[in-house]
Formats: C-alpha cells, sequence, structure tokens
C-alpha cells in the first residue's frame, strides 16, 4: 500500500517521528517498519525520524502485506448498503434498524459486509450503533487510519448527533446530562448510572413536544454503550420502543443516528454528514400532518 499526502496550509512544523506517533497515531509496530524499511518519503526523498515537515510538503508511506495483515471480511449484499461519503481511507454508511454493525461470527453478515461487497474491499470497524438503532456509522478503509480514527472518537472530535422519542416531557429546552455509567451487576446487558462508572456527557435539546412524548436532539461528548438510553432512562424518560430499559413498545426504538461531522485528519476538511430515517419519521405521532423540525 501507498499512502501519499500533501500536509496542509496550516500544518505545524514537527519531526517525522512526531508526526506518525503523536499526530497520525501510527502504531508502534507499524512505525518499526516505516523506519527499517525507509519506506518513508518526503518529496520523494527517504529521510528519517528526525528530519523535521512543514506545511504543503508530500508525505509518502509505503507498507507491505506483512506491515498491516489484510482483514479477512466476507462480502453481503452490497445493495443492502446505502453510503453517503467515501474517500482514500474512510467511508460512511446509513444503517437501517435491525442490522448490525458488524457480525458476531464468520457466518452473520451485517453493515460490515455490505459495505465491503460495495466498495470490493475489506472495511474496518471505528465504533458501533445498536442493533435496533438507525443511522451513520463510520469505517476506516485500511488499518492505517484505523487507529487514528480511533484517537479522534475518544477526543470527541468526531461529533455525533442523534434524534431520539423520548416519554413525558422535561422542563427545560436545552440540558446536558453529565453522569458516569457502569455495567449492571444484575443484567450483563444493561448499563446503568453509577458512581464508579466511566464519564458520559450527553447535550439535550427539545425539538418538539407531544401529548405524551417528546422529540429530541442528542449530542455525545463521549461514546459509553447505551449512553443516551441508560442517561434518559436514569431522568424518568426512557426512549420509546426501548424495552430493555423501560420504555413504551413501538414498532422500532426511537433513536437514529442522524448526523456525523469532523474534521478530516489528513486534509484538515470539514465533514458533515446527515440523513434521515423514513421509519423514524413514520413512528412520530401523528406524522401525517406534523411539520418535523428536521
Amino acid at each position: 500500500m501507498e499512502f501519499n499526502f500533501i500536509l496542509p496550509k496550516n500544518f505545524k512544523e514537527q519531526s517525522i517521528s512526531h508526526l506518525l506517533a503523536e499526530t497520525w497515531f501510527i502504531p508502534r509496530k507499524q512505525r518499526h517498519f516505516l523506519r527499517m524499511k525507509r519506506h518513508i518519503l518526503v518529496n520523494g526523498e527517504p529521510v528519517n525520524d528526525n528530519y523535521r515537515v512543514s506545511a504543503s510538503q508530500q508525505i509518502t508511506l509505503l507498507f507491505d502485506h506483512e506491515d498491516f495483515p489484510e482483514l479477512n471480511v466476507p462480502f453481503g449484499d452490497a445493495k443492502q448498503a446505502e453510503i453517503l461519503y467515501e474517500d482514500e481511507h474512510l467511508v460512511i454508511a446509513n444503517k437501517p434498524e435491525q442490522m448490525k454493525t458488524h457480525g458476531n461470527s464468520k457466518d452473520e453478515l451485517a453493515l460490515q459486509n455490505h459495505v465491503a461487497a460495495a466498495l470490493k474491499q475489506p472495511v474496518y470497524v471505528v465504533h458501533r450503533l445498536d442493533q435496533a438503532t438507525s443511522g451513520l456509522v463510520l469505517f476506516a478503509k485500511n488499518q492505517f487510519v484505523l487507529p487514528l480514527l480511533g484517537q479522534l472518537f475518544e477526543k470527541n472530535k468526531i461529533h455525533r448527533q442523534y434524534l431520539a422519542l423520548v416519554k413525558g416531557h422535561f422542563p427545560k429546552e436545552q440540558f446536558i446530562i453529565n453522569q458516569p455509567i457502569g455495567n449492571d451487576r444484575h443484567d450483563k446487558s444493561r448499563r446503568i448510572v453509577a458512581k464508579g462508572g466511566q464519564e458520559a456527557i450527553t447535550h439535550v435539546e427539545v425539538l418538539q413536544r407531544f401529548p405524551h412524548s417528546t422529540l429530541i436532539r442528542c449530542l455525545l461528548d463521549t461514546g459509553r454503550t447505551h449512553q443516551i438510553r441508560v442517561h434518559l432512562t436514569h431522568l424518568g424518560h426512557p426512549i420509546v420502543g426501548d424495552v430493555l430499559y423501560g420504555g413504551t413498545r413501538n414498532n422500532r426504538l426511537m433513536l437514529h443516528a442522524q448526523e456525523l461531522y469532523f474534521k478530516h485528519p489528513f486534509t484538515d476538511q470539514h465533514i458533515k454528514i446527515s440523513v434521515d430515517s423514513q421509519t423514524f419519521s413514520e413512528n412520530l405521532p401523528d406524522f401525517s400532518a406534523q411539520k418535523r423540525p428536521f
């Protein structure tokens, strides 16, 4: 594999060593291969770790198969992959409700397999959506970019916006839920708000009130398992259709990952992708009569 990059105009001068380890988060093993094989080029010339690079220079990285063993992903059905964005390094697809992000066994086909079939190459899972949740999922197209995208998620530099329909009404139009989340000792499938849990922060904005429910927008600062579902249940407002957390039964879980936005890690381009869900809209109260605020 060969990757070529033109460093953006606002790039801060730094050593090759810092660029690979701290800016692009390339794993130690792959950095070792690049260094030993002299597979790091600047403007076409091999350089060492101490070489300092600056804006507008071209960086070329060469990887052999032994550097990044290829992932074996069985191809699914390309027709089931709704791809909304793609470039050399990443792809964003729209996951329907009740489709898994990835299979739990080699024989189980999921969104990852369908996207791989559409691209005719393996893709790598960066983050996941619950099976019952619809919306945007980001995949890496190579192992080079995978750890970098993972770090961007950890540092809250990839922003995720969700729509949810919840039971009841809130006293405020906007608020922040800052409650740690941990495992439920009595049910391995559930999470709970717990003092010793991991930090979890959810921003909530009310979009529309219905007689017995409220449509809200949620923005995540963290990405804990079931975070939105746990936080809203903790407040006494479970998501409609979320029977695991006490919500009323519905045709589907009323949670949809509507938007992803972030700065591209290599080009500094601002990527913003949004998608609506027909089944989510159809399950809102008085769907045919109401004008939706999204």
